[in-house]
């Protein structure tokens, strides 16, 4: 059964393609493939007309919190699909996600059924007015579990992808990209301290934590745009 709540601390860094290659081969002695090793994930942001979710996190407020539906591969209409709060506190990370029919998501809240998740989904769509899909961002993932720790994972995400039309899952993997050629947005997830080796092989090859959002990478790109006029988005 997929996990429908998590409690954890992420901490993402920008990877170029060479220290990627370095990193990679420096990390083989202390993990193993996760169970979930290469998946390509799909990720739809709801949002208000505004854009009053992502313009609050990038001024990088204590709490925040990002509502979204994702997929692992392109769904039918049948295949389960995930719809998520993740919440931002302190630096920790709060994910609570229900799994439901692609289908059925696509009706939300409309669709909600009596559990306590998806009534907190559902309480969302009636605080955010307005709340519908903005932006769909998808990528290519790899991940590895430290031997030492199963609660470790760290993730490498490529290929980034974006746009703000079409904005259903069952379009496809396709839109403009957000990071150079080769890079890697590398996540560290974890439920406690790093380890000695893992803090130790970062300080080795000088790679240093990077404030990275997705989501809002793309929402500054379309702004930037729309202030040269080359697009229509609403802020």
């Amino acid at each position: 059964m997929a996990q429908e709540i998590f409690k954890r601390t992420e901490k993402k860094y920008l990877l170029s393609a060479q220290q990627y290659r370095a990193f990679l081969a420096a990390l083989e002695p202390f993990v193993k493939h996760d169970r979930y090793f290469e998946s390509d994930i799909m990720s739809l942001y709801y949002d208000t007309p505004d854009y009053r979710l992502i313009r609050a996190s990038i001024e990088k407020p204590v709490f925040k919190e990002k509502i979204r539906l994702r997929s692992y591969g392109v769904p039918r209409s049948a295949d389960d699909v995930f719809l998520e709060i993740k919440r931002k506190y302190k630096g920790v990370v709060y994910k609570r996600r229900s799994v439901m029919p692609l289908s059925r998501a696509a009706g939300f809240p409309e669709t909600a059924q009596d559990t306590q998740i998806e009534k907190e989904l559902a309480r969302c769509f009636d605080f955010y007015e307005g709340l519908a899909p903005r932006m769909l961002i998808t990528y290519k993932r790899h991940a590895y579990t430290a031997l030492s720790d199963p609660e470790l994972r760290i993730t490498f995400d490529s290929e980034l992808l974006f746009r703000d039309y079409d904005l259903r899952l069952e379009k496809g993997i396709y839109g403009r990209k957000l990071l150079p050629h080769g890079g890697r947005i590398m996540e560290i997830k974890i439920a406690g301290a790093m380890p000695l080796w893992l803090a130790g092989l970062l300080d080795e090859l000088k790679i240093y934590p990077a404030s990275y959002s997705k989501y809002g990478t793309a929402y500054l790109t379309l702004l930037s745009e729309k202030a040269l006029g080359l697009n229509k988005i609403t802020a």
